[in-house]
């Protein structure tokens, strides 16, 4: 069962149209983005937020990033485009340049080592604002830099910020009892920053249900606890099922796809190779011989006439790898699995070992069937943003 199923991975672009990358550069630039405004003061950690996240710049570099002076909006390619807006310390509504309910969510970000007056009072003046113009809102604080406190400390100022946060909004008027912005403990040296934007990016995914319903079924056919849908790139996790999302287990699976990002560069699957004119076999097959009886060899240039499009514009081949590693080498436990969905997104799921070894069959044959599905929901959302 699993040889059939890498043969299937091996030669799907044969079966079926080859699938848009959602992380790449081929998007249409009439494609509509859906934006993000970046708020907070002075070097409280916006712009080092965004290229950890989406540039890959390592954490330590962070501290040598220029101070962001003018409003810079960055196209990033994520399961849903983005356009994140980052801005300078003394930003205000007005200087913004649109109307603040244009933006899906607005993402503060507080350094947690700072006095609590000016940046709480900066959020408090940008959401009034922004629920006068969109009441719809996604109102995200990232309460940031946590590495630089003790764990105690660190619990301490982050409850201080949201009670005075939402003391200040009910201060203000009763109609602000409803506005209840969310806020997230973050820091670029572990895996809270992926976690707390990733459940941002699940507020800006219309087709989230869908996408939690099939891994809900995953879950329940391959007896998995936990899966993942992944952003290969950025780590963000794009969907999980219904179970809760343990940091320990999201950190793990972020560790492993780092792992498998960073080596995967070094190997080439077969049908990435330069394609080869292979015989056709079978009963449909075209005879070899002469209309005399004797064996004919075809010329090269022969071999090119008959397949113009493969030998001038090489079509490259979708391929879909699989790995999997047991989390206790020692005793029998839990294996994590990982199987690519499209070109920029991956299905990482905890397995029982037993039942990987036992019934991998059926699980990649699952996976098979989840492909397919995450493949045409991301079609009719491409076909949407570009206005088809």
């Amino acid at each position: 069962m699993a040889s059939n199923y890498i043969s299937y991975d091996a030669t799907a672009s044969n079966q079926r149209p080859q699938r848009p990358l959602l992380n790449g550069t081929r998007r249409s630039s009439s494609v509509q983005r859906t934006k993000v405004l970046f708020l907070g003061l002075r070097r409280s950690g916006k712009t080092s937020i965004q290229s950890v996240l989406f540039k890959d710049m390592p954490p330590k570099q962070t501290f040598y990033i220029e101070t962001t002076m003018r409003i810079t909006k960055y196209p990033i390619d994520t399961v849903v485009p983005l356009e994140l807006w980052d801005t300078p310390g003394n930003a205000t509504p007005e200087s913004i340049g649109i109307p603040i309910g244009q933006f899906r969510s607005l993402i503060f970000v507080i350094d947690i080592r700072d006095l609590y007056n000016q940046p709480i009072t900066k959020l408090v003046d940008f959401v009034t604002a922004a629920y006068q113009s969109n009441p719809d809102i996604n109102i995200e604080v990232f309460v940031h830099k946590s590495e630089k406190l003790q764990e105690d400390d660190k619990i301490e100022n982050f409850r201080q910020i949201q009670e005075r946060v939402t003391d200040r909004l009910l201060d203000l008027a009763p109609e602000y009892e409803g506005v209840q912005p969310n806020f997230y403990l973050t820091s670029v040296y572990d895996h809270s920053l992926h976690e707390a934007f990733s459940r941002v990016l699940h507020k800006l995914i219309d087709s989230l249900p869908y996408l939690e319903d099939m891994l809900n079924v995953f879950c329940a056919n391959s007896q998995s606890p936990k899966a993942f849908l992944f952003d290969t790139k950025s780590r963000l996790y794009v969907a999980t099922d219904a179970s809760p999302v343990d940091s320990a287990t999201h950190n793990l699976c972020c560790d492993y796809l780092e792992m498998l990002t960073s080596f995967g560069t070094l190997y080439k699957s077969a049908s990435a190779s330069p394609p080869r004119h292979i015989q056709p076999t079978g009963p449909n097959a075209p005879s070899s011989s002469s209309a005399n009886g004797t064996s004919s060899t075809s010329s090269p240039t022969a071999s090119t006439d008959a397949l113009p499009q493969r030998s001038r514009k090489p079509n490259k081949e979708m391929f879909y790898p699989s790995a999997a590693t047991s989390l206790h080498p020692a005793t029998p436990g839990t294996t994590l699995t990982y199987h690519a969905i499209t070109s920029s997104l991956a299905l990482l799921a905890l397995v029982p070992t037993a039942v990987y070894e036992g019934r991998r069959g059926l699980l990649e044959y699952n996976v098979v069937f989840f492909r397919e599905g995450v493949q045409e929901i991301c079609d009719v959302e491409k076909e949407t943003r570009e206005g088809g």
